[in-house]
C-alpha cells in the first residue's frame, strides 16, 4: 500500500499541474480581444511568401486564393520559391506570371538541413513589402484574409502576428480526429500569446515586419534545424521586442489546410514539429512540456499497473476525467471560434490515444531523423 500511496500522491501532483496549465490556456484565450476589421483602405506594402516542394496537386488552389484577395494589388507581392521540386510545381507557378505571381527557383548545391528556411530567407531578401506574410503551398483562405491581417497590423503595430490555421474537407474519422487535436494546438499557441508568454505559432499563417526579421538576425542560430521557421523565430521576436506579438482572433483570418491522410505522414509531421523543442531559449516552456509528458506517462503506467491491481484503475479514471473536463472547457471556445464544435464529441474517445501519442512524440521528436518532403532531416 505504501507504493500505491506514493503513486497516488505523485499522480495527483501531476494532474494538478496539468489542470493549472489548461486553466492558463483558458485564461489566455479569453484575454485575446476579438478583432473587428475596420473598413479602411490599407496602406502597407505586403510580400506573401510561399515555399513549395512537390505541391503540384494542390498549389493552384493556393495561388487562386491569393490572387482573389480583396487588397490593393499595387501593394501586394506574391512570391513562390520552388524548393527543388521533382513534379510540375514550378511550371504551374510560372503559368500565373502574367497575373503578377513571382517564382524563385531555389538552387542549392550543398546539402542543407533546412531548405525551407533557406527558401524563405531568399525570398525575403528579394521582397519589396514592409510586412512579410508566410503561408504554405497547400493552404486556402477567404478573400478578406489579407486585408484583415493588414488592418490588425496597422491598428496594433505588432512586430509579429500569429493567425489561426484549421483543417477542413476531412474524409475520415482519422482526419476529423486530427482537426480537433490541431485546434487544440492552435488554441494553445494563441493563449500563450494572450498570456504574454508566446510559445507556439504556425508558419502557414504568420506575419512579421521585414525590418524586424533582420533586426533579430533572421534564422541565424536556428538554421541548422529543419523545423522552426515559425516557433523559433517567434521566440527571437518575443525576446527582442518584449513580447510585442499579437494573435489575430478573427474568423476571416483563418487559413485552411488538409489533415494528413495516414498515420505515417501524421507522425512524421508531428516529429518534425516536436524536434525544435530542445532549442527553445525559454527553458520554462521546456520544463512545462516535461511536466505534461510525465503526466501522460503517469496515466499509461497507472493503466498498466491497473491490470494487476484494480485500485490503480481508479487513479487512471480520475486523471482522465479531470483531463477531459478541463480540455473540454478550453476547446468549447476554440472550436466555437472555428465553427467546429461538433468535433468535441470525439474528445472522450480520443483521449487515451492522445496520451500514447504525447508519450511517443516526446521521445521520437527529440531523437534521430525523420522524413520530410522526401528528405531525411533532423
Amino acid at each position: 500500500m505504501e507504493v500505491y500511496n506514493v503513486v497516488s500522491y505523485l499522480s495527483l501532483f501531476l494532474t494538478i499541474i496539468y489542470l493549472l496549465v489548461v486553466i492558463s490556456f483558458i485564461r489566455g484565450w479569453h484575454r485575446l480581444i476579438p478583432f473587428t476589421y475596420k473598413d479602411s483602405r490599407g496602406v502597407t506594402p505586403v510580400s506573401i511568401i510561399v515555399a513549395a516542394r512537390n505541391e503540384a496537386a494542390l498549389i493552384h488552389e493556393t495561388i487562386e486564393a491569393l490572387l482573389a484577395q480583396d487588397y490593393d494589388k499595387e501593394l501586394t507581392e506574391i512570391i513562390f520559391i520552388d524548393d527543388h521540386s521533382t513534379d510540375e510545381t514550378a511550371e504551374i507557378i510560372k503559368s500565373y506570371a502574367a497575373e503578377g505571381v513571382k517564382l524563385i527557383i531555389l538552387k542549392e548545391d550543398r546539402a542543407l538541413n533546412s531548405y525551407k528556411k533557406k527558401a524563405i530567407q531568399t525570398a525575403i531578401a528579394g521582397s519589396c513589402g514592409k510586412l512579410i506574410i508566410t503561408t504554405d503551398a497547400d493552404c486556402r483562405m477567404g478573400k478578406d484574409w489579407l486585408k484583415t491581417i493588414v488592418s490588425f497590423y496597422e491598428v496594433n503595430h505588432y512586430k509579429m502576428i500569429s493567425s489561426p490555421v484549421a483543417y477542413d474537407q476531412e474524409k475520415s474519422f482519422f482526419e476529423h480526429s486530427q482537426s480537433l487535436e490541431f485546434l487544440y494546438l492552435i488554441g494553445l499557441g494563441a493563449s500563450t500569446i494572450g498570456n504574454g508568454k508566446p510559445s507556439t505559432c504556425n508558419g502557414a499563417n504568420l506575419a512579421y515586419e521585414k525590418d524586424a526579421f533582420y533586426e533579430v538576425g533572421g534564422f541565424q542560430g536556428i538554421d541548422d534545424l529543419a523545423s522552426g521557421d515559425d516557433e523559433l523565430l517567434l521566440h527571437k521576436m518575443a525576446a527582442r521586442y518584449d513580447n510585442h506579438i499579437g494573435f489575430l482572433k478573427n474568423r476571416d483570418a483563418i487559413v485552411y489546410t488538409h489533415a494528413k491522410p495516414n498515420l505515417t505522414e501524421f507522425l512524421q509531421q508531428r516529429k518534425r514539429w516536436a524536434s525544435k523543442s530542445t532549442r527553445y531559449k525559454n527553458k520554462s516552456i521546456i520544463v512545462l512540456g516535461v511536466f505534461i509528458w510525465f503526466f501522460n506517462l503517469s496515466i499509461l503506467l497507472n493503466l498498466v499497473a491497473g491490470l494487476f491491481m484494480l485500485s490503480y484503475l481508479k487513479i487512471v479514471l480520475a486523471q482522465l476525467v479531470f483531463k477531459i473536463v478541463a480540455e473540454f472547457i478550453f476547446l468549447v471556445d476554440v472550436t466555437g471560434f472555428a465553427k467546429r464544435r461538433k468535433l468535441l464529441i470525439l474528445l472522450p474517445i480520443l483521449n487515451l490515444f492522445h496520451v500514447l501519442y504525447i508519450i511517443y512524440i516526446g521521445i521520437a521528436g527529440n531523437s534521430g531523423k525523420y522524413n520530410w518532403k522526401g528528405r531525411m532531416v533532423r
